[in-house]
């Protein structure tokens, strides 16, 4: 699959995440194509359907330059902002080797020493390569997208991506280097409600990672993400794709929800949010960070 270089009108965007005030997006698309991913609209724009997910990418082959120009012209008052690299791609897919896009974009803010919060979220190890520049930012953090200990379960939902042995190595990596990290175990695999075992083993080895904070959220299964889904269950034994349909059930997240909290209280994991997100809940949940109690 070629990329396809494109040249953007902005970079820097409003975020529309919880507890993120910016998103950077070097990519349109990601070649990881993951079963369950969210973003599968982003391509709309080019004409590029959910089911294409995975297989097309746009390159912002001037995302540095952006960078620089829309960095020097941010008021002090807004660099405070939590940047986040990235929402709807991932910064560190296996073309950022080539265009070294996300590097450009860190050596930027590492120039004007941007005093807000640099967040990334990734599944790859090839965040490693920029530690030089992570450690020189004022204030930065790694999330490592890690939903289960399981290499063969991970080459079923996330086929390209990363294993997921080597991203706790990684995580392992990036702490040693003594830049604060954290895991996303989202998506919160369906069959963990039947299985909790499965969750608490992979709870477990994010520990032995160094990991004493998690983000988790529930599975999005609106209904362009099914499509893709369906694809991937149709030759699942029938409790399997029984699981996914339960999942759309709020009486299922609540099981989730109550075996997540018994295992991160065995484990000492702290809870990013104090709670499970939910894709629908994200308003409220935008709001209540921003007016805290």
């Amino acid at each position: 699959m070629e990329p396809v270089e494109i040249e953007a009108k902005t970079l820097i965007q409003k975020s529309k995440t919880p507890s993120n005030d910016y998103v950077i997006n070097p990519y349109t698309g990601c070649v990881l194509g993951c079963a369950y991913c969210f973003a599968s609209f982003a391509g709309r724009q080019f004409g590029r359907s959910a089911k294409e997910w995975g297989d097309y990418l746009y390159v912002k082959t001037n995302a540095v330059e952006l960078a620089r120009e829309e960095l020097a012209k941010m008021p002090e008052d807004k660099r405070r902002g939590t940047m986040l690299l990235s929402s709807v791609t991932d910064p560190y897919q296996g073309h950022e080797t080539k265009y070294r896009l996300t590097r450009g974009i860190l050596r930027e803010l590492e120039t004007v020493q941007y005093p807000g919060l640099v967040r990334i979220l990734t599944k790859s190890p090839v965040v490693t390569r920029d530690i030089d520049l992570l450690t020189g930012l004022p204030r930065a953090e790694v999330g490592m997208t890690v939903t289960t200990a399981d290499d063969k379960v991970g080459r079923w939902l996330e086929v390209r991506a990363p294993l997921a042995s080597r991203r706790l190595r990684t995580l392992t990596e990036l702490r040693e280097a003594g830049i604060p990290t954290f895991a996303f175990v989202g998506p919160l695999l369906p069959h963990f409600a039947a299985r909790p075992e499965l969750l608490d083993h992979l709870l477990g080895q994010l520990v032995e990672a160094g990991i004493t904070e998690v983000f988790m959220e529930h599975t999005n299964l609106k209904r362009y993400i099914r499509e893709r889904m369906d694809q991937v269950l149709a030759d699942e034994p029938d409790e399997v794709r029984a699981a996914y349909v339960q999942a759309r059930t709020k009486e299922h997240r609540e099981q989730l929800d109550a075996i997540v909290a018994g295992l991160l209280a065995k484990h000492g994991l702290r809870l990013r949010f104090d709670e499970v997100v939910h894709h629908d809940d994200n308003d409220a949940l935008r709001q209540r960070l921003a007016n805290p109690a």
